[in-house]
């Protein structure tokens, strides 16, 4: 998913630096057309199409910074956890440091962490439900899925906390850890059918003890660098030489 983030910032940014690198790539042609400008076409030119791109390009990039860590997401403003088609609100909640607060996935605290299930579908109160947390020590981050959980060299190592199927009819279910060292975690709820010889996994992808920065920092760096084509490609440059210019005329 990084990868094709990188590859549309890519894109983006050969749209939107192309006519100022199609002005640079010929030195005469830059110097007729820097002899040639005047008040009128040193005017900011804002191109449509360009800052569409742009506006996109930050569109896909909050929305992956946003978007679900795998099985987890925000739906309507609720926590929702997709056990395949299968869906229960999510909440982790640690109450010795934060009382009532909840939380979807990113947890702030070392400490013990309380994670609830609030079934939504019909079926899950009939299943046999398990619960994994281990570490990410592959360092997949938050597109983790259920083949890089199994891809771990020593799983039962990695695994900080296990707890066995046990069905709910209830329709809650809740499970509670003590974390001891802050890092990245994976989640793996697993569902057997009660009837079927099948079962269905949710794989999630965490952060104890502060929040994961992701792609932020790739998007701020991008966004500055879009910035600063789109003012070069306007002739930004050309109009701050002839404002300096203009200030130091014996210069």
């Amino acid at each position: 998913m990084l990868a094709n983030v990188i590859r549309l910032a890519r894109f983006f940014l050969s749209q939107v630096l192309n006519p100022f690198f199609s002005i640079s790539g010929n030195s005469r042609a830059t110097e007729l057309a820097l002899a040639s400008t005047n008040e009128a076409s040193m005017k900011p030119h804002r191109s449509p199409h360009n800052l569409r791109l742009v506006f996109l390009l930050v569109a896909a990039l909050v929305s992956n910074q946003a978007s679900a860590h795998g099985g987890v997401a925000f739906e309507d403003d609720l926590c929702v956890i997709n056990i395949d088609f299968l869906q229960a609100h999510f909440t982790v909640f640690q109450p010795e440091t934060r009382e009532s607060d909840e939380f979807c996935e990113d947890i702030p605290d070392v400490s013990r962490s309380v994670f609830v299930m609030e079934y939504l579908h019909s079926l899950l109160p009939e299943m046999l439900i398990d619960f994994r947390i281990v570490r990410d020590v592959n360092e997949v981050g938050r597109y983790a899925t259920l083949d890089d959980v199994l891809a771990i060299d020593d799983l039962e190592a990695a695994t900080v906390y296990y707890e066995p199927p046990r069905i709910e009819p209830g329709g809650f279910y809740t499970a509670s850890h003590e974390f001891d060292s802050k890092g990245t975690y994976i989640g793996v709820v697993t569902a057997d059918h009660p009837t079927e010889d099948r079962y269905y996994t949710a794989v999630f992808y965490f952060q104890v003890g502060g929040a994961d920065l992701g792609t932020l920092p790739l998007f701020l760096v991008l966004l500055v660098i879009l910035q600063g084509g789109y003012w070069l490609s306007n002739g930004g440059w050309a109009r701050r030489k002839q404002r300096l210019a203009a200030r130091n005329p014996n210069a």
